[in-house]
């Protein structure tokens, strides 16, 4: 659009992709585009980090130490020393004073451009010397003595080494003036008092001398919340247009029929759905007879029965003739959904196939090719049920459990990947019970998307709802299934580990079993065997008779399905393990949990360690050991454990802690989600933005969509993931 791809500037380099002749631009140019600076309104929306106040000068003679201050003189004297180290020194005075400027670390250049004679104009902090005041390594130029001061606070740029200030600041005022920042929008649109977008960003890049630095740099100023607030609209904008884009598409209407798959489940089950369960599957279900893709996200506590809910809407769309897939995010957790999952169909009759990436061979093969005829209608694995080689002959239904763990870029990518339905290919299976299918694909038309549905046991806070998934319908289990008992969460430091051990021979004697967790240290597979592979040597020696399981990451497939058959079984009283069993892992006889380092755990990950025991009857704990010092972050996380077991409060102060973009995994697509909004200050404009984007779109339809191209571009896949 027009608004949005302005021309870039001569100085700009290409589009990325277009790298022929790359390597002979100028490095600060090379460096912009590493950064992202592409177009003229990528340059105006690269926003100063702080400020530098160049508007006025100080006399050298009232210069206070340890402040910072601008001074201009004439050099006096310019020499090399060597004292230890060759520095270059450089005398300056004006009417009132001297001043010694030291340059630890200097270029030729600079000393002749520092020569005896000239006027200089020097900015840095005043420190008290041998010899006197001096400023060490301050900011210079050369200047003529009745050189202008600035009119504005000069900005400070995120930049690099490879991309000086002062380029950077004369490309930013350069796009800022040529980038198209005319009103897309009405007028009277913006909430009262906020100035036009043109006049915000020439505000923030170029302050007027007596500005509040503190309001800029705290983002409070009138000019930073109009450009929040657009960000906000934008955002809001994209997921609405998402959220219509989806409801043009159309899918498979599921319809359920007296005793089919889904009423004979519930018969066998040995339990009873909670009545939060009921709701939820009664959601489910009216997506699922839509003739639109249903896009859920059922979002429950650790232990809330979000299996139970799958696999019924599983039993919906295989009942009425389509296949389901329902993939994980770890061989753990999907292996422990399989396990469930055919301990209640196959007593129906379905067949639950498996398909991981440690599957391959003639036995992959064969599962593949069931897939592709339609034989196997529920598929149950990691991203290998989605792998290029793996086609449906009529996918009606994927399931995305865990889905935050994914990552912003990886949940896009499974969403690219999902193929639709195949109306009409020949040598599609009815289902497994005899029945024909309730909704026959079409012969004719374009193909059918699959319904969606997400789970996460990491509930999501209001805010996070208003904004990254406001496109999403979402169904909430906030009921935990009868028996389970509460879990007493205590935090130790690990000077006390010897009573820890002893805490966990006790529980060993009275037949309880125990998992002890140890950390990913620096995101080091290697570093986290050694730690998992010394602890287990460690405990093997405190607990001599006692077998202890050891369970880590690089363990082959069938060795780590071996060890948690033989714990699950009881044959193995104490499991050592990384953070492979964070989810899905379900022992009801374990009852004690230890977790090493637990500074180290990020607050949704350790509520999830924590959700792995207190399924049985016993009374369960959790033991927290950490090392000091504890930053503030890991802190407040350890205290957060310790006051509460609600998966939504333990998710709000998450967001708090972490911000939304390393909570949704945002750190993964190499994009902030949000640049300059932030959702724990800016609801009211969240909320105004959310209350105009359905009018706006209603109303002004052409503005709505050249306002989210002027902002997201590309980035607006990502608010869809």
């Amino acid at each position: 659009m027009p608004h949005a791809l302005a021309p870039a500037a001569p100085t700009q380099p290409p589009p990325p992709g277009a790298r022929r002749g790359a390597d002979k631009l100028p490095a600060p140019v090379r460096a912009m585009h590493r950064l992202g600076l592409v177009r003229d309104i990528d340059l105006a929306l690269h926003l100063p980090l702080r400020y530098v106040d160049e508007t006025c000068l100080v006399p050298i003679g009232r210069l206070r130490e340890g402040e910072p201050a601008q001074v201009q003189g004439v050099v006096r004297d310019c020499r090399v020393e060597t004292r230890g180290r060759r520095q270059l020194v450089v005398h300056l005075a004006d009417a009132s004073g001297e001043l010694v400027l030291r340059l630890l670390h200097f270029y030729p250049s600079q000393q002749k451009a520092l020569a005896a004679g000239q006027c200089v104009r020097a900015r840095g902090e005043v420190r008290g010397g041998f010899f006197g005041r001096e400023m060490v390594h301050p900011e210079f130029r050369v200047v003529a003595p009745d050189a202008p001061l600035p009119p504005s606070l000069t900005p400070v740029y995120p930049g690099s080494a490879q991309l000086p200030q002062a380029y950077l600041r004369k490309a930013v005022a350069s796009a800022l003036a040529r980038a198209p920042l005319d009103e897309l929008l009405p007028a009277g649109l913006a909430p009262a008092g906020l100035p036009p977008l043109r006049q915000a960003l020439q505000a923030l890049h170029h302050p007027a001398p007596g500005t509040p630095v503190a309001m800029l740099e705290d983002r409070s100023h009138p000019a930073w919340q109009r450009l929040k607030w657009e960000e906000l609209l934008a955002q809001q904008l994209s997921q609405r247009l998402a959220q219509a884009a989806r409801a043009r598409r159309a899918a498979p209407a599921m319809a359920r029929r007296p005793a089919d798959l889904a009423s004979r489940l519930l018969e066998v089950l040995p339990f009873a759905l909670t009545a939060a369960q009921q709701r939820v599957v009664a959601e489910i279900e009216a997506d699922l007879r839509r003739p639109q893709p249903m896009h859920r996200l059922l979002q429950g506590d650790v232990g809330s029965g979000k299996t139970v809910v799958a696999a019924l809407a599983a039993t919906v769309a295989i009942g009425a003739g389509w296949q389901c897939a329902l993939m994980a995010p770890t061989e753990i957790l999907a292996e422990q959904h399989f396990r469930k999952l055919v301990g209640w169909l196959e007593p129906l009759g379905l067949t639950v196939a498996w398909l991981t990436g440690s599957r391959r061979g003639k036995a992959r093969q064969a599962m593949v090719e069931q897939v592709a005829s339609g034989a196997a209608m529920l598929v149950v694995g990691t991203q290998a049920v989605i792998q290029q080689d793996v086609s449906f002959a009529r996918l009606g239904l994927a399931i995305v459990d865990e889905q935050h763990r994914f990552g912003v870029a990886q949940r896009l990518a499974l969403r690219q990947r999902l193929p639709g339905p195949a109306p009409g290919r020949p040598g599609l299976q009815p289902p497994a019970q005899g029945k024909s299918p309730a909704d026959p694909p079409p012969g004719a038309g374009a193909p059918l998307a699959p319904h969606l549905l997400m789970m996460s046991a990491t509930p999501i806070p209001r805010t996070l709802a208003m904004t990254y998934y406001a496109d999403l319908a979402v169904s909430t289990l906030d009921e935990l299934p009868p028996g389970r008992t509460p879990i007493a969460t205590r935090v130790f430091a690990d000077g006390k580990r010897a009573q820890v051990v002893a805490r966990v021979r006790q529980a060993l004697q009275q037949g309880r079993q125990v998992y002890w967790v140890c950390p990913l240290v620096q995101d080091s597979e290697h570093l986290d065997l050694q730690n998992a592979t010394a602890t287990h040597a460690e405990l093997s020696a405190a607990l001599p008779g006692t077998p202890v399981g050891l369970l880590h990451g690089r363990l082959p497939a069938a060795e780590k399905a071996a060890v948690m058959a033989q714990f699950t079984a009881g044959a193995l009283p104490l499991l050592v393990a990384t953070t492979v069993i964070e989810v899905g892992v379900d022992v009801p006889a374990a009852s004690l949990m230890v977790i090493e380092h637990a500074e180290r755990f990020g607050l949704a990950q350790l509520h999830q360690l924590r959700g792995r025991v207190g399924r049985g009857a016993a009374a369960s704990a959790c033991v927290l050991l950490y090392s000091t010092p504890l930053s503030p972050a890991a802190k407040a996380r350890l205290q957060a454990m310790a006051e509460t077991g609600d998966g939504f409060e333990i998710a709000r102060r998450d967001l708090a802690i972490r911000g939304p973009g390393e909570f949704m995994g945002a750190r993964q697509s190499g994009d902030a989600l949000l640049r300059f909004a932030d959702l724990a200050q800016d609801d009211a404009l969240l909320q105004h933005a959310r209350e105009l984007a359905p009018r706006l779109l209603r109303e002004h339809p052409q503005a709505a969509a050249a306002h989210v191209q002027r902002w997201l571009a590309t980035r607006a896949e990502f608010l869809q993931a």
